[in-house]
């Protein structure tokens, strides 16, 4: 999988993303944002430094006007945008990635960048396009204090017990101090900011990365645990038991938190399970799915003047802010713990469904695009939905396969209301996949249905 993914560009530093390529795309972004003002951040990867001096550089061949907010959260960046009128911003991360990962986060304009915009940027970038401009200049432009201000200001206070596990990414120094400031005792964990990740790996949305969480959460006996990615616009929840929580259920509570004060649109993506459209109209909101990653949903968000967005790998987006923000989300959690008492108990109170997680399998070497199209075809017989890869839906059920916008998998899911069903769902479309991955994706299958 190359560098130019759906949503932004990343890939392993010095190795898939070059220092060579990293100038020759600041150039191109220069290119498209010549004369302009540009917001420019990044988080705490040791690459990050480099990437950001490689980056400051190029927008200042082509006349940019850069205002530099440092190392920081990105959430922290989509407030300095807001609060700044610039007309584009990068970000220098890769988000929940491992740690030899980086890559740019972009904001090009009013919407969330396109397929076609990364692709635009490729060919720039391949062709060695630059366009020198005088008057290129750089001013630093510290938000953070600003941010936090404006957050707790918005954000209900409190004073229930939070552990904070910010993973030793862009919100350790942060996310403590906006907790405490809204009256919340908070316990701390690997809230020191290091480019290693050596505690977990920077990705919430699994499990297993919110053990340490969860133990510390009962040796405590707080009221919940928050875990955040390497950049902050993510989070993953742990209940007051150390239970982690699918985000598929924070995804109804927060969205119920919305729809009791206004009635309105809420984004899910095509990953989540269908107890959250179904959660979301019992409550009197009209739900929307979107294609999972996070400019689809932001787009959705954005166009369908949503009140709420949300995705199962972390990303929750909030009208008040008219952005995502996983720090914001705890404030948000807090406020639903504190008038509705236990989060394992709101949780508990969703329907559950037989939901496989992700099952993730690396790609063949044939085009990912074509293996999409050949089990769109053979699966032609059924209801099909192509809102994201190819996902086959029913009555009582449904099963999906796409290709990761962030990594170079196939990813595959299976959800029915029983479990005979769940194996005749998987069976269908395991049935359409290439031969060499259909044993994999039937043992994933296996190994759930033997855990429920």
């Amino acid at each position: 999988m190359g560098i130019y993914q759906a949503c932004d560009i990343r890939g392993v530093f010095g190795k898939d993303l070059s220092r060579e390529e990293a100038e020759r795309i600041s150039l191109a972004l220069g290119f498209i944002l010549a004369g302009k003002t540009v917001v420019v951040g990044g988080d705490y990867r040791l690459s990050t430094p480099e990437l950001m001096s490689i980056l400051v550089q190029g927008l200042c061949e082509s006349g940019c006007k850069i205002l530099n907010i440092g190392q920081a959260a990105t959430p922290v960046f989509y407030y300095a945008l807001k609060q700044s009128n610039a007309q584009a911003g990068i970000m220098i991360t890769a988000s929940h990635n491992p740690a030899e990962y980086n890559g740019f986060k972009l904001v090009l304009g009013d919407m969330p960048v396109s397929e076609d915009d990364i692709q635009r940027i490729a060919a720039l970038a391949a062709n060695g396009v630059r366009l020198p401009q005088p008057n290129g200049i750089v001013r630093d432009y510290p938000v953070t204090d600003e941010y936090l201000d404006f957050t707790a200001n918005i954000g209900q206070a409190g004073n229930l017990h939070i552990v904070v596990d910010a993973g030793n990414g862009a919100t350790s120094l942060i996310a403590p101090r906006l907790y405490r400031a809204l009256g919340y005792q908070v316990t701390e964990l690997f809230c020191q900011p290091d480019g290693n990740f050596p505690n977990r790996p920077p990705n919430p949305a699994l499990a297993p990365n919110l053990k340490q969480l969860g133990e510390k959460v009962v040796a405590v006996k707080a009221d919940f645990g928050i875990a955040f990615d390497g950049d902050g616009d993510r989070a993953g929840f742990v209940d007051e038991h150390g239970r982690p929580l699918d985000n598929d259920d924070i995804m109804i509570i927060l969205a119920k938190q919305y729809l009791r004060k206004q009635q309105g649109t809420i984004i899910y993506d095509a990953k989540c399970s269908m107890v959250v459209p179904e959660e979301i109209v019992k409550a009197g909101g009209r739900a929307i799915m979107a294609r999972a990653g996070h400019t689809f949903a932001k787009a959705a968000f954005i166009s369908e003047n949503a009140v709420f967005a949300g995705e199962i790998s972390g990303h929750f987006f909030f009208r008040e802010l008219g952005y995502d923000d996983g720090m914001f989300a705890g404030i948000m959690v807090a406020q639903a713990v504190a008038e509705h008492g236990s989060l394992a108990a709101m949780a508990d109170n969703i329907p559950n469904y037989y939901l496989t997680p992700d099952i993730r399998v690396p790609y063949l070497q044939a085009d990912k695009e074509q293996v999409i199209a050949q089990v769109a075809h053979k699966l032609s017989a059924y209801l099909v939905n192509r809102i994201d890869g190819v996902r086959v839906e029913f009555s009582d059920g449904w099963g999906m396969i796409r290709s990761s916008v962030t990594e170079p998998l196939f990813t595959l899911r299976f959800e029915a209301k029983s479990r005979p069903r769940i194996q005749e769902i998987s069976a269908i479309l395991i049935a359409a996949l290439p031969v060499e991955l259909q044993n994999t994706v039937q043992a994933e299958v296996e190994k759930y249905l033997s855990r429920v």
